[in-house]
């Protein structure tokens, strides 16, 4: 299972086109409200999600999702229960992903000391100062961490959760069904 932790000012694309893209290749993804129930993205669109972030059990993921967005990555960042996911997927090798402004929760913990990732541009300077090697690329898989640049890059970043969680010919099928031009 996939948890995709929602809080106040999330950026919805970047949040819920990577839940699409792992539904189509057969993955189990979970919605959890770090801020209620019901979460508002940084455009308006409300969210109903399928728990609350406390009540994810980390010992049940494969891996977990951290959107960016604003103020969204702030209040990822302040939820304890957010944190105690980390820090379990961190200690178990799990995959831990993270969009935009998000990737930054990661470097402000010293995850990515010494590991390619990369931000959305003005968050890149909360990675480089993390120890980060910062990479040009739109999408990083470094290890157990997989970062990308923003919203633009929503579609890239689900595939890349798929060719790590499935298979990279999943990855392809569904680009190819979805029109997805790389």
């Amino acid at each position: 299972m996939v948890v995709v932790f929602l809080a106040d000012g999330f950026e919805e694309i970047e949040a819920l086109t990577p839940v699409d893209i792992l539904r189509r290749a057969g993955v189990t993804v979970t919605l959890a409200g770090v801020t209620g129930m019901e979460v508002t993205g940084s455009h308006g669109i409300t969210v109903k999600t399928d728990l609350a972030a406390e009540d994810v059990d980390p010992s049940e993921l494969d891996a977990m999702v951290l959107p960016g967005g604003l103020p969204g990555t702030h209040n990822l960042e302040a939820s304890p229960a957010v944190k105690h996911c980390i820090e379990s997927c961190v200690k178990e090798g799990k995959l831990v992903a993270a969009i935009c402004a998000a990737p930054s929760i990661l470097a402000h913990k010293g995850l990515l000391a010494g590991k390619n990732a990369t931000a959305f541009p003005s968050f890149q300077k909360d990675l480089t100062e993390g120890g980060a090697v910062l990479s040009s690329a739109y999408v990083v898989r470094d290890g157990q961490f997989l970062t990308a640049r923003g919203m633009g890059v929503s579609t890239q970043f689900g595939l890349a959760l798929t060719a790590a969680l499935v298979s990279p010919e999943k990855a392809a099928q569904i680009q190819d069904g979805i029109q997805w031009q790389s």
